[in-house]
Parts: structure tokens; sequence; C-alpha cells
């Protein structure tokens, strides 16, 4: 079995977390991750604290073991969730889409492991000076917001500028992409995508189905204009928004334009307003099953493709 410091930290078996994807990851879900021995995170989202903590009590229902909130720090009620996961002794938040410097000493006080995700060897030096307990180094092959940067050139960078440990996300969907993560300096993955066919994953049917059955070449990114690119899958909406982007039509109405886009695709499935997030890897992911069981396969095939490495050795 593969054990690394990640998971000595956090008590967690396997060192696999669960990406924060906004309406998607909740209670129910994290749960499911956390039980099969990695670590489920519920993502804040644009959400009130309300519904976080709905969430949260929800996983804390279903496990006993270690589970996470992701703080999307673009949110509007980013300072209410930032208190509210103090409240509730959340063992660990992960954080995207900012800086979360000024949260950082308040977390620690109340016990959390700081986790954020950096998209760059800046962000991941200041998160370690402020006192990060550990890094997700994320690629721009991943669904949602993403950097420049592609996972491969990323990891080792980040792995290089800081001393914490390092968990590689974007582009990781099976054994293979947790593997070649190890060897770039690593000590786990975090995925977001695969969790998509989860069985536990409440996304609308027409979601799922569009992640069971995309290609190489389904993605694309958009909102490069407003500075937040997001990457999602194929649609109507997303090439109506990125006509839009390049089309005259001003930054606010741009704004407008996206607002609750990604709700319409997690709880109703619309097809023409909805915007469905989804990473470069989903041509690979092609079967639902168990959170549990994608978390055991992952290290799994991890293991087996690790060892086979050691025959290339003279």
């Amino acid at each position: 079995m593969i054990r690394s410091p990640i998971c000595k930290l956090l008590g967690i078996q396997y060192p696999v977390f669960q990406g924060g994807m906004a309406w998607i990851a909740d209670g129910k879900l994290a749960a499911a991750v956390s039980n099969g021995g990695g670590l489920g995170i519920i993502a804040a989202g644009n959400a009130p604290a309300s519904y976080v903590q709905e969430q949260i009590r929800i996983a804390r229902s279903l496990t006993d073991k270690p589970i996470g909130v992701n703080i999307m720090l673009m949110s509007p009620w980013a300072d209410e969730v930032a208190r509210l996961v103090a409240q509730e002794k959340v063992e660990v938040v992960t954080t995207g889409a900012g800086n979360p410097s000024k949260y950082m000493a308040g977390w620690k006080q109340a016990g959390i492991h700081v986790i954020p995700v950096v998209a760059s060897v800046a962000m991941a030096k200041l998160m370690t000076r402020l006192g990060a307990c550990a890094l997700i180094a994320e690629g721009g092959e991943s669904g949602g917001h993403v950097g420049e940067l592609t996972t491969m050139v990323l990891v080792p960078q980040v792995c290089d500028a800081t001393h914490l440990p390092v968990l590689a996300a974007g582009g990781i969907a099976d054994g293979r992409g947790a593997a070649a993560a190890f060897l770039l300096g690593a000590c786990g993955v975090q995925m977001g995508t695969r969790f998509l066919s989860a069985y536990e994953c409440t996304i609308h049917p027409n979601y799922k189905q569009k992640v069971l059955k995309a290609t190489d070449l389904c993605t694309m990114v958009t909102g490069k204009r407003l500075g937040h690119p997001v990457r999602s899958l194929r649609t109507p909406f997303a090439r109506s928004y990125a006509k839009a982007e390049y089309g005259g039509m001003s930054d606010e109405e741009l704004e407008a334009f996206g607002v609750g886009a990604l709700r319409k695709a997690v709880q109703e499935g619309d097809n023409e307003k909805g915007s469905f997030l989804c990473g470069q890897i989903a041509a690979m992911v092609n079967k639902e099953q168990p959170a549990a069981e994608i978390v055991k396969e992952v290290m799994d095939q991890a293991e087996q493709v690790l060892g086979r490495a050691g025959q290339w050795l003279a």
C-alpha cells in the first residue's frame, strides 16, 4: 500500500483528495470519499455559510473520518464560511481562486490543517511562509478555475520551492496519473473530474452522461478576458460565452451572462444555459462506481505502475 507524509499528517488511509467542486462536492460525496480512505472535501463555492454548515453536518452524520471544506475566495460569502469552518472544527481547509492570507492565522489557531491550491511557484512560496500545512499544485488541465501552467511543469517546480508536502492536481484520473505525480515529487493527488462518475455524486443525469461520453477534445477554456479562466465541456452555453467574450459585450454584461450557469448544469442538466465544469481527463472517465472503489482502484493501479517502473533500472 502507498503511504505518504500526507496520510500521517491527516490521519487518512490513502493520499487521495476529492476536489472541491462547487455545487457538486456536497456532504454525501465527501463522506463517501473519506469512508473510502481518502479525504472528502465539501465545496463552499458561491454558497452561503448556512448551506456549507448543512453539508458539514450531513458529512459528519455519515462518517467519523476527517473531512475538508474548499473555500472559493472570490465568493461573497468567503468571510462567513471562513469563520464557520473554525466553529465546526473541520479538519482540513483547502482554498482556491484567490489568496487566503488574511484567514490563515485564525484557521491555524483553530487547529485546522490549511492546504491552499496554488497555480504558481510564487504563490507556493507565499503560502509556505504563511504556515500552510501542505500545498495542492493544480495544473491547467483541471476543470473549473485554471492557471496557465500544466501539471507536469508545475508540480516539480512547486516541490522544489517548498519543504511542505505537495499534492498534484489537474489531469489525474487513474493510477498512471497518480504514479506520475509521485515521480514528479508529489506525495498525493487530488482528483475532481474522476469523482463526477461516483455513485454518490448527485449531479443531474445529463451532466454525468456528458462526462461518461466525453472525448479527448471535449473541453474548452473561457473567461480569460475577465481574468478568471474556467475549463468546461464544449456545450452550446460554453460556445455562446466564448463568442460573447470576444464579441464586444461589456465586462459587466459578460459577468452577468455567466451567473448561475454552473447550478443550471448541476441541478437541471441545462445544456443551453448550463456550464458543465470538467477537466481534460474526462475521456478516461467511462463508468460509474462507488467513490470508495475509485480511491482504492487508483491507488492499486499506481502501486502496480510504480512497481513496473523498477524493471527499467539496469
